[in-house]
C-alpha cells in the first residue's frame, strides 16, 4: 500500500484503520479476533492505527498494546485525550465532560504510553476543543510532549479553521481529524482549504458513515442493543427508510464499476485530496481487505460528478450527531 503524508513529516498507510469499534460503541468483539484483524491490516500494508483512551474507556488502547507486540517498528499510531472520565457508569456514560488543562494533558500522555506500552506517540490529537481552557495552552503542553519525545506529531479532532489556525501557531499541527463522508461534507467549507494551506494532513473519520455508505445497514433493529448508532438521528427508521433511494443509487454506480458500494465511497474521499487519510473501521477481515482493496480504485471526473449527484446534502435525512454531541464540536 503507497503512503501519504500528514504534514511534511508523518508518514502513514494512505488507509488507517479506526479501532473504536473493536472495543466501544458498536458492540465490540472477543479479543482474539479483534488481534487477527490488526495482524492482518499490518501484513497487507495498513499500518495507520487509531484509537483514543475514552474508547472502552481504556480498553482499546490496550488492546492495540497487545496486538502491536513484535510489531511496533511498523505501525503508526494515533490516539487522543480531552474528556474528562468519571470512574462510575459503563461506556460512554463515563463521559462526564471535557478537560483539556495543561496537566490533564500530561498525565493522560503518560497514561496512553503505558496502555499502549510503547515509548513514543505518533500523533496526539486533542480529541474535542475545551472551551474553558485556551487553545493555546492546551497546544502548549502538548508541543512540551514533543519536546520531551512523549509524542511524535500533533493532532486535533473536530475544529474550525480558525481555532485550527491558532493552534497552528503555537506549534506545528500535523492533522486534523473530523467526521468526513459522501454523508457528512461540512468540513469543505473551510477546514479542508485550510489543511491544504497549512499543509495539514486531514483524517476522515466514519469515511463510510458508520456503516450505512456500505448498503448493508437496512433497518435499525439489525443493529445490537447498545450499539451507539441507534442514538444517532440518521439511524432512526423514519431517516433510515428517507435515505435508502440515495444509497440504492450509490449501489447501482458501484455495481457498474465492479465493486461494492463501501469501496465507491471510500475512493471518493482518496479522491478528494492526497492529503486525506481515512480510517475506516474494521472488525472484520473480510471487511478490512475489502477496505483495502480501494487503494486501486480509480475514479474519473464524471466518476465523482455521478457520485456527488446521488447524494446531494440537502437530501439527506438526519443529522450525523444529536443535538449534545454536536455542543462538542468547535465553531
Amino acid at each position: 500500500m503507497n503512503n501519504r503524508h500528514l504534514g511534511p513529516d508523518l508518514a502513514v498507510s494512505a488507509l488507517g484503520l479506526g479501532c473504536m469499534g473493536m472495543s466501544f460503541a458498536y458492540g465490540g468483539q472477543p479479543e482474539v479476533d479483534s488481534i487477527r484483524t490488526l495482524h492482518r491490516a499490518v501484513d497487507i500494508g495498513i499500518t495507520f492505527l487509531d484509537t483514543a483512551e475514552v474508547y472502552g474507556p481504556y480498553v482499546n488502547e490496550e488492546l492495540i498494546g497487545r496486538a502491536i507486540k513484535g510489531r511496533r517498528e511498523r505501525v503508526v499510531i494515533a490516539t487522543k485525550f480531552g474528556f474528562k472520565i468519571s470512574d462510575q457508569g459503563r461506556g460512554a456514560e463515563r463521559m462526564i465532560g471535557l478537560d483539556s488543562r495543561p496537566e490533564h494533558v500530561r498525565a493522560v500522555c503518560d497514561a496512553s504510553l503505558k496502555r499502549l506500552d510503547v515509548d513514543v506517540i505518533d500523533l496526539f490529537y486533542q480529541h474535542r476543543v475545551d472551551p474553558a481552557v485556551p487553545i493555546e495552552d492546551t497546544v502548549g503542553a502538548m508541543a512540551d510532549l514533543v519536546r520531551a519525545g512523549k509524542v511524535r506529531t500533533l493532532g486535533l479532532s473536530e475544529v474550525s479553521a480558525a481555532t485550527l489556525r491558532r493552534a497552528h501557531a503555537v506549534h506545528p499541527i500535523a492533522a486534523i481529524q473530523s467526521e468526513y463522508s459522501l454523508w457528512s461534507r461540512e468540513p469543505e467549507a473551510e477546514v479542508l482549504p485550510t489543511c491544504r494551506e497549512l499543509d495539514i494532513g486531514f483524517v476522515p473519520y466514519s469515511p463510510l458513515g458508520r456503516g450505512l455508505l456500505t448498503g448493508a445497514i437496512r433497518e435499525r433493529e439489525s443493529l445490537g442493543a447498545d450499539d451507539f448508532r441507534r442514538t444517532l438521528p440518521r439511524f432512526e427508521a423514519a431517516n433510515l427508510s428517507a435515505n435508502q433511494p440515495l444509497l440504492d443509487i450509490l449501489g447501482a454506480i458501484a455495481t457498474d464499476k465492479g465493486i461494492t458500494p463501501a469501496q465507491l465511497a471510500l475512493a471518493w474521499v482518496l479522491h478528494q485530496g492526497d492529503f486525506i487519510v481515512p480510517i475506516p473501521g474494521a472488525r472484520k477481515i473480510r471487511h478490512l481487505e475489502e477496505n483495502a482493496g480501494t487503494v486501486t480504485v480509480a475514479l474519473s471526473a464524471e466518476d465523482l460528478a455521478a457520485i456527488e449527484q446521488a447524494m446531494p446534502q440537502e437530501a439527506i435525512s438526519g443529522g450525523r450527531y444529536t443535538a449534545d454531541a454536536l455542543a462538542l464540536v468547535d465553531g
